[in-house]
């Protein structure tokens, strides 16, 4: 019988070492693996200062590895705003790639992991559906989110600005194919947005935009939120001739001399218009590359 138990115990004994051996094994190619994930992703870092060098990294898992730290944004909201300056900065300078090997990694559970990187750069990451992804880098995250919601905000104030334009002022012009605003915001608060709003309307011949019509409208958006969603709903414009500087003062305030230099100054007027143009092409995927004002050569987008 003492033989009988010296044997099991024996078999326990070399089953619990192969157990062990297994354990080993798997946790240091689990931690390889790790490794082998934080390199990649590392890679995704770019240097937002030379875009150049960065194209190559602005790819679709590029996109799909950040949508775990920036909800669900679209490619060229990304490209525009640029929002990974937010967390691939430090005090401002561009976080080389050579920063970004890897000096050590601790795995605090099975869902979660530190990495340090050359340079002193912490890398947080979280295990989803079968694959560590990156959820905070320097601990950025929460100026990223705060970021993209004032820029989402901004972009609905703008939407709510340019739909009202295109019902209530757009169809006293000439009318082309597209009626696309420009906005010149001068100041802005939760309900109000002194600005300098600009329609145009478009034909598209070919991949050019040419104008058929236009016209500025300075003055005060009163918008208010239902759903959280702004809207407009009231406008006040500044007057025409005589009255216009009288009505541009009063209503601008103190805002008025930075409405004056935009209002004055053609070359911001053009560089804005030229922006918001493109970004409109872009958004809704038209093949237009460039746009051309009667009588003037056409300008590229």
């Amino acid at each position: 019988m003492h033989k009988i138990y010296k044997l099991a115990g024996n078999w326990y004994m070399k089953r619990i070492i192969i157990y062990s051996i297994i354990a080993v094994v798997f946790t240091a190619c689990h931690q390889k693996s790790l490794e082998d994930r934080v390199a990649e992703l590392c890679a995704y870092i770019p240097d937002i200062q030379s875009l150049e060098k960065s194209r190559g990294h602005l790819t679709e898992d590029f996109y799909a590895l950040l949508d775990t730290l920036f909800y669900r944004l679209p490619s060229h909201e990304a490209m525009d705003h640029e929002y990974n300056y937010w967390f691939v900065t430090d005090d401002g300078s561009p976080l080389a790639e050579s920063a970004c090997a890897v000096q050590r990694i601790s795995q605090t559970d099975a869902t979660h992991a530190e990495a340090i990187l050359d340079g002193a750069h912490q890398m947080s990451m979280e295990y989803v559906d079968g694959k560590w992804l990156m959820s905070d880098f320097d601990g950025r995250k929460a100026d990223c989110i705060r970021y993209i919601a004032n820029n989402r905000k901004e972009q609905a104030v703008r939407d709510a600005i340019s739909e009202y334009l295109v019902r209530e002022v757009a169809p006293y012009y000439r009318q082309g194919e597209l009626c696309i605003p420009m906005l010149m915001m001068v100041h802005e608060t939760d309900s109000c947005v002194w600005g300098e709003f600009w329609v145009f309307w478009y034909n598209a011949a070919g991949d050019t935009l040419q104008t058929v019509s236009g016209g500025s409208h300075p003055g005060l958006m009163t918008l208010c939120y239902a759903d959280g969603k702004p809207q407009v709903i009231h406008f006040e414009p500044v007057e025409d001739g005589s009255l216009f500087m009288s009505s541009a003062q009063r209503i601008f305030g103190e805002h008025f001399d930075i409405f004056m230099n935009m209002h004055s100054n053609e070359s911001v007027r053009e560089a804005i218009r030229h922006e918001q143009l493109g970004e409109y092409v872009q958004q809704k995927g038209l093949d237009i590359h460039y746009y051309q004002d009667f009588g003037w050569e056409a300008k590229e987008l």
